[in-house]
């Protein structure tokens, strides 16, 4: 029987169709990231709502999906901790580093962190579908101004090819799930060099936005068998439950 998925809305998309809903370049599109649009779903602390209003933090954007997994009412909801940023974060502290995992420091070509001898670390892009306050990318990642390049991605190619002792490549960023179709497939094919033995794709998409992984993008990522896929999940709340609902006639 023909049927829709649905999941978990907050009251202002009660009347989005679910056509759209379950559309992931609609989520993309529909980004909640300003003061005006979260308390229209939130009830937000004066912390928040300071924090929301200050230039110069981490970027702040949430798919309508993923705001609709927390309770409005609790300000200590795990959802929320992770994505809406607190005045706390205008502070600086004494231990603060910009680059913390020190990736920089083993970037060969750009985008790609060499710490590990037979492992690399490829940034693809520096978008994601929402962010994380406590992003260890924060530098680059949701910059509009940092973004990976044509001529990057053919950098860390050759390095790959040059580079045999290379066994195991992790495709990360930003979220190379928010990538277009066509430019990640061409990526995973790039990648596969014949020393290549593992690719992984580092997502926070699956959670973040569901309705990405289409029977297109299955399709497509099964040409790349094997290939895996590591999911970042930080609490079972974000692991929501979609529920068929019969096709009426």
């Amino acid at each position: 029987m023909p049927h829709t998925i649905i999941s978990k809305r907050a009251p202002i998309y009660a009347d989005v169709p679910d056509e759209k809903w379950n559309d992931w370049r609609w989520q993309l599109s529909h980004r909640l990231n300003t003061v005006e649009d979260i308390e229209k779903v939130l009830n937000l602390t004066e912390s928040e709502r300071k924090a929301l209003q200050t230039q110069g933090l981490f970027r702040v954007d949430v798919t309508p999906y993923f705001i609709s997994l927390i309770d409005p009412e609790d300000p200590n909801d795990p959802v929320r901790k992770q994505i809406i940023p607190v005045s706390e974060e205008m502070n600086a502290f004494t231990s603060m580093m910009e680059d913390s995992l020190a990736e920089d420091r083993h970037s060969p070509v750009p985008g790609l962190v060499h710490r590990y001898p037979d492992r690399v670390l490829m940034l693809v892009t520096t978008q994601c579908a929402s962010y994380c306050r406590y992003c260890t990318r924060s530098r680059i990642v949701g910059d509009p101004g940092q973004t990976f390049n044509r001529q990057d991605f053919e950098m860390q190619i050759e390095y790959l090819k040059r580079t045999p002792q290379v066994r195991d490549v992790l495709l990360s960023g930003g979220d190379p799930l928010v990538l277009a179709p066509k430019i990640l497939e061409e990526l995973l094919t790039l990648a596969r060099d014949p020393h290549i033995e593992i690719v992984r794709i580092g997502s926070r998409v699956p959670v973040f936005m569901p309705m990405r992984i289409t029977q297109e993008l299955c399709d497509m990522l099964a040409k790349f068998h094997p290939l895996w896929l590591n999911i970042h999940v930080n609490h079972p709340n974000e692991i929501s439950r979609n529920l068929p609902k019969p096709a009426t006639a």
